[in-house]
């Protein structure tokens, strides 16, 4: 029985056994494991895969980053769009309330009308330039060409002057925020005359 290994012992191997297993693809390990080669081929594929995996996660990381930065942008721009179009009702009852003030009573007003009425004018500036800190700018685009994108065409009246397609009355301005339209203008467009360039 001293010719039988032990169980418990490990079983050694020389070094000509690990040189023939590396020499040798069809030969198995000295432990009776799997074949070097084959171990090393699956491990160079699973670290393949972990790479590209890896560079998947980065890419998507870096999407989101810029997509949330894009976001953030827009909000701190056009977060105040709601309340902005409530406010240009303010606006247009602002002029409205000048503009119902005829030109000869401003001339024979008493100063105190006068005064109420500068007033008023004063406060519809205040406030236009508080809309525009904020982004928001008044479109009147008359005199120019129609543009759908940011006007709407109420009517069309006939002028032979004008090339046709030309703003000719502004009916209510309109209103951007930043690149957006806030309020497209509502207007009165030409037409009968030459077309536009």
């Amino acid at each position: 029985m001293n010719d039988s290994k032990n169980a418990n012992e490990p079983v050694q191997s020389t070094t000509e056994d690990v040189a023939a297993a590396f020499t040798d693809p069809a030969a198995q390990s000295p432990t009776g494991g799997a074949d070097p080669f084959v171990v090393l081929e699956n491990l160079q594929l699973e670290n393949t895969g972990l790479k590209d995996k890896l560079l998947r996660t980065l890419a998507d990381m870096e999407n989101l980053r810029r997509r949330t930065e894009r976001e953030v942008a827009d909000a701190k721009v056009y977060g105040v769009s709601s309340f902005a179009r409530e406010m240009l009702n303010f606006a247009d009852n602002l002029r409205r309330a000048i503009e119902n003030v005829p030109t000869d009573a401003r001339a024979r007003a008493e100063p105190t009308l006068k005064k109420l009425i500068d007033g008023l004018e004063l406060t519809e500036r205040d406030f236009a330039s508080r809309l525009e800190r904020f982004g928001v700018k008044k479109l009147d685009p008359e005199g120019q060409k129609f543009d759908p994108n940011t006007q709407e065409a109420l009517f069309e009246v006939p002028d032979e002057s004008k090339p046709s397609g030309t703003v000719v009355q502004v009916v209510e301005p309109g209103y951007m925020i930043g690149e957006r339209v806030l309020r497209p203008a509502k207007v009165g467009v030409s037409r009968g005359g030459p077309k536009g360039a």
